[in-house]
């Protein structure tokens, strides 16, 4: 790297730094959606009332079904044709990804809660537990270990997946590089900049989900 990249790149610094800013916010208001709405979502995934679990599965299969890309292009362009309601780009990426995220952290919790041994969930009920007070002090606790690692899984997943926001408009990372890269033309430079960004965000969580699976469920 010669000190004219170097200079390109102190130079596209506060763009690129803008950009990694709304990725870091997409990201981080996503996760945290889903993380919350996992649980919920989950936990209600082991529920024994047919409707609801038809509900939550047919909820679950659109969001499996079709394309997170489609779904951006739904909310931000269909949204304001068929029911005239405009949703800015910023929040239209963070509801499309946490609508998915749920989905993806509500399977985890739902397979984490379900295997657990079934003598858990009647010791409680035998000592006069609700359900709400078995989910929240037996089984919940219980599951953490088991929930941990794919759950990582799913952030890493949704960090990569604010890329797409790009086509709905977001001055993400991605979009900040395209626009030096339209003004410089060095794109080498700038996708390899961008690699090293995601790079850095993601593996560290990944390194740590596998970890985590190897020290807690070292079977697995």
């Amino acid at each position: 790297m010669g000190s004219s990249d170097i200079d390109l790149l102190l130079q596209s610094l506060p763009q690129l730094g803008r950009g990694a800013l709304y990725t870091a916010g997409i990201a981080l208001s996503s996760i945290a959606f889903s993380a919350a709405g996992g649980l919920v979502y989950g936990a209600l995934r082991t529920s024994r009332l047919p409707l609801l679990r038809f509900a939550l599965r047919t909820y679950l299969e659109l969001f499996r079904a079709v394309p997170i890309l489609v779904w951006l292009f739904f909310f931000f362009f269909g949204l304001p044709i068929f029911f005239g309601l405009n949703i800015p780009s910023f929040q239209c990426a963070v509801l499309v990804l946490s609508l998915w995220g749920i989905t993806e952290m509500g399977e985890v919790v739902r397979g984490a809660l379900q295997s657990l041994p079934k003598g858990q969930r009647e010791a409680g009920r035998a000592i006069g537990l609700s359900e709400r007070q078995l989910l929240m002090y037996v089984l919940l606790p219980a599951a953490v270990r088991r929930m941990l690692p794919p759950g990582i899984n799913v952030c890493t997943r949704l960090i990569k997946t604010t890329s797409l926001t790009v086509l709905i408009g977001v001055t993400e990372a991605i979009k900040a590089g395209q626009q030096i890269i339209e003004r410089t033309g060095e794109s080498l430079l700038i996708y390899s900049a961008l690699f090293l960004f995601y790079f850095v965000l993601c593996y560290p969580l990944s390194a740590l989900s596998r970890r985590l699976e190897l020290r807690w469920n070292p079977q697995g």
